[in-house]
């Protein structure tokens, strides 16, 4: 392997003037038998050079079935991680080790481990936007796409264990009944969105339908005409009839939206903070096609899982699938 120079956490390296990025990251991963994964979340030029574009159960899904020797995940960091958990024997790299996730961060293994401990007795549901070290403590992973048919594939007295985001917790809680135990985390960009801006928008735009994350606080949900995850907020705002929306999630989403509708308007939902028109997650935003194209070149900066929690981790990421596949998801 070269020598390179990965400073603050990517292949710190000039990348040659007037190169055309795309041209040469194409090259590079025919050379190499690589696949690039992106996420909804990523800036429009990273999607539109992927392989393959989802959310969190698309992409853990397809990292399962390639038969490709290197995957390279623009996303964050726990989904390099997963895609590393189930496919131990290829090479998994990510464009810039630092893209990791306010939600995961906010559930410390050690903490939670802890949690556990306080509370026995529980079936543990994570949330895939946790480290491996945390799925490592659970029963089953959930992503917001599966979460609720998941929570429904238990007897209806189990006493559960859901984290680590409340406000998907919640919502779930809200849908099925249930009355689960949740983590107090949450995710820095769903927390944002301002109740105020977006009911100005909805004056704006009587016409918009608003779509949410469940991620989003109860606030917003309460004024959604959809609540979904990222893939399932794509495919009503393609199937509806309506022609103007407002989203309230990541706004890297609104790429795949508007070129699925060209036809359509899609209105990010804005945060509170004022100098701001869209929400962005700054970690999705590190990853960039000139990192992209180091992370090719030079192949890394790799993902590592330690192999005993490997281990244990891979468990309730196959029990998510095997489930997801069943319920037909």
């Amino acid at each position: 392997m070269i020598d390179v120079n990965i400073d603050k956490g990517f292949v710190n390296l000039p990348v040659p003037e007037n190169i055309d990025l795309k041209k040469e990251i194409d090259r590079l991963k025919k050379e190499k038998n690589a696949v690039i994964l992106a996420h909804y979340y990523q800036s429009g030029d990273l999607q539109d050079i992927a392989d393959f574009v989802g959310d969190s159960l698309a992409l853990a899904q397809w990292a399962a079935r390639t038969d490709a020797d290197i995957l390279v995940m623009c996303g964050v960091h726990f989904m390099g991680e997963t895609a590393k958990i189930l496919c131990p024997d290829k090479k998994v790299l990510v464009p810039d080790m630092n893209a990791g996730c306010s939600l995961a961060d906010s559930c410390n293994a050690d903490d939670f481990a802890l949690f556990l401990k306080e509370n026995p007795g529980y079936t543990v549901i994570s949330y895939v936007n946790t480290s491996a070290a945390v799925k490592a403590l659970t029963d089953v992973v959930v992503t917001s796409t599966n979460a609720r048919q998941i929570v429904e594939s238990f007897p209806a007295d189990e006493k559960i264990i859901f984290g680590p985001d409340r406000n998907l917790g919640n919502y779930i809680n809200s849908v099925t009944g249930r009355n689960m135990k949740l983590w107090n985390g949450a995710c820095h960009v769903h927390e944002q969105f301002s109740v105020e801006k977006i009911v100005e928008l909805k004056k704006k735009y009587p016409d918009a339908l608003l779509l949410a994350h469940p991620e989003c606080k109860n606030v917003i949900l309460a004024l959604a005409d959809k609540i979904g995850s990222t893939a399932a907020l794509l495919k009503f705002s393609t199937q509806s009839d309506a022609k103007r929306f407002i989203v309230a999630t990541e706004s890297g989403i609104l790429h795949e939206m508007q070129k699925q509708n060209p036809d359509k308007t899609f209105i990010p939902a804005p945060p509170n903070d004022s100098t701001c028109a869209c929400n962005e997650c700054n970690f999705m935003r590190l990853n960039t096609m000139e990192k992209l194209y180091n992370c090719l070149k030079y192949e890394q900066p790799e993902i590592n899982v330690d192999a005993e929690i490997a281990k244990k981790a891979i468990l309730p990421i196959r029990r998510m699938l095997d489930i997801s596949a069943k319920l037909g998801l």
